[in-house]
């Protein structure tokens, strides 16, 4: 906004008065409307920018780090450029509204189609953002010019800069509990298309008489720019499939945005594979190897499995092989993502995958964040299993700090088990070893004066490669060999002997330790990667 933008006009330049701008209040009400209209559809297309950036190339504190820096600087371009529209302000005003809603509802679907077939999706998708960025930031000065030309300055301000907040504060809620959810990422962006040419359809029809001989032409691209993006909504779901399928090699047999990620499920002959945001979670054909390994050394090394915590692991996986051990009473789950348990619950042929062990009596699920969980609760556990996503961005670092092992150990007995999947060993190496140091860390803040026992493994599961786990327990190990329940299909006392030795380039090596200050899990796991994949 520029500093003439808020001086009192003495002669009007543009847009003579017509209705309702012959009374300046009503034509001052009429775009503060407008104002929280296009202000929450223009965070709405930001947050979809960084969200599909986030999907498709991980790391969400960097994606959406760099989408609102190039949003918020391209508003500030599109403030400075405001001050050369010097005449027809309603005009201009409109015009830009259903530009932003062309472009902005067609950005999520860019961003796919980028991803499905170049390597460019970053720069396509900060292209659209920064070129709406602009677009927004040419709102507010136009609108205030125009409040100043019907005299309805007096109100102007306060108003629109209060409207404005006030539809970021809207379009930050509707985002995650409303739009993702029930519309998808996709849709939701064309559905802010529609607003965005929805209000400037309002705009030509309230303002007929200032607009002149510009009605005809505006309502033709109004028109013409909703036709085209009410096609594209029409056919959004199967282009979405399309270009999503384009990302997965199997076919897609459920996918849905959730308030906390995007879940992906593919089948190819009976091969079964869930993806949560791009990532991985399990192939069903090795998937019990990995799930095996995580549960019973752990139950096998326990003094006692009365009451088991599983962390993660909304898809019944880890819960089927603990529910194999007949003196487990009370098995706590606890999955940040309530369309994950639902889903895993309800569906048969994911039901079939973890034996209906969702539904057993004995399973009690609890949706929370998992430290948010241990924070506040009190009971105390034989064994507690932590099935939580690779720590591969800084939010999801904070589920291997010392701070979540402290409260992790604290809701052990006195002889029970901890154990938590760790990466891999191979390809994030200092990231494993950072992760057992960690939780060793955290065995030391602990009262109890026993040592904790850090016992590192690993195996090779097909679909992942080679894996890792951390077990830590203060109980002296008993005796070999383990006692393991029966029709286990991959893991054996001499697999377990196996498991525990670490070849040189698996090798135990000296890092730091993860806080929540320093999330250094997530600092190692990515320079692993990196360094593997270059």
């Amino acid at each position: 906004m520029n500093a003439e933008d808020l001086q009192p006009s003495a002669q009007p330049t543009v847009d003579p008065p017509g209705a309702p701008g012959s009374d300046p209040r009503s034509a001052g009400l009429v775009l503060i409307v407008a104002i929280f209209l296009l202000s929450l559809a223009g965070l709405v297309y930001e947050l979809i920018g960084g969200a599909v950036s986030s999907y498709l190339l991980g790391d969400s504190v960097t994606q959406f780090s760099i989408t609102i820096g190039v949003f918020l600087s391209a508003m500030g371009v599109g403030s400075f450029l405001s001050q050369f529209v010097r005449a027809h302000l309603l005009a201009n005003l409109i015009t830009v509204n259903v530009a932003v809603g062309l472009i902005g509802g067609c950005s999520a679907l860019a961003g796919f189609a980028a991803f499905a077939y170049t390597d460019a999706v970053l720069p396509v998708l900060l292209g659209f953002v920064g070129v709406v960025g602009v677009l927004v930031g040419l709102e507010i000065p136009l609108v205030v010019r125009l409040l100043r030309e019907r005299a309805a300055l007096h109100v102007s301000l306060a108003n629109v800069l209060g409207a404005d907040y006030l539809g970021a504060l809207a379009a930050s809620l509707l985002f995650p509990f409303v739009l993702v959810p029930q519309l998808g990422l996709v849709q939701a962006a064309i559905a802010m298309g529609l607003l965005n040419v929805g209000v400037a359809a309002w705009l030509i029809s309230v303002f007929r008489a200032s607009l002149g001989g510009a009605v005809r032409p505006l309502a033709l691209f109004a028109g013409g720019a909703g036709a085209g993006l009410a096609a594209l909504l029409f056919f959004s779901a199967p282009l979405s499939r399309f270009l999503e399928g384009r990302l997965y090699q199997d076919e897609i047999i459920h996918s849905r945005s959730s308030a906390h990620q995007r879940i992906v499920i593919t089948r190819w002959r009976s091969d079964v594979r869930l993806f949560l945001d791009g990532h991985l979670q399990f192939s069903s054909i090795d998937e019990y190897r990995y799930h095996e390994s995580l549960v019973h050394p752990a139950l096998a090394l326990a003094e006692r499995r009365e009451r088991v915590l599983i962390l993660g692991g909304g898809d019944g996986l880890a819960t089927r092989e603990v529910l194999r051990w007949p003196d487990v009473k009370q098995v706590d789950l606890v999955d940040l993502d309530p369309a994950v348990t639902q889903l895993f619950s309800e569906r048969e042929m994911l039901r079939e995958l973890n034996g209906g062990a969702l539904r057993d009596a004995r399973v009690r699920i609890t949706n929370a964040d998992a430290f948010a969980f241990l924070d506040r609760e009190e009971t105390l556990y034989d064994a507690i299993l932590l099935d939580l996503p690779d720590p591969s961005s800084t939010p999801l670092a904070k589920l291997y700090s010392d701070a979540m092992y402290v409260r992790a150990l604290r809701r052990l007995t006195a002889n029970g088990v901890l154990v938590t999947q760790a990466t891999s060993p191979f390809l994030a190496r200092p990231a494993f070893w950072c992760i057992a140091h960690t939780i060793a860390h955290a065995g030391a803040q602990s009262p109890d004066a026993r040592t904790l026992q850090i016992v590192p493994y690993h195996l090779n599961v097909p679909s992942f490669g080679e894996w890792g786990f951390i077990l830590a327990t203060r109980r002296p190990p008993p005796p070999e060999p383990l006692r393991l329940p029966d029709g286990l299909r991959y893991l054996t006392n001499d697999v377990w002997t196996q498991m525990r030795v670490f070849p040189p380039d698996m090798a135990e090596l000296e890092t730091p330790i993860s806080t929540l200050s320093d999330p250094a899990a997530a600092r190692l796991y990515v320079r692993g990667y990196n360094e593997y994949l270059e």
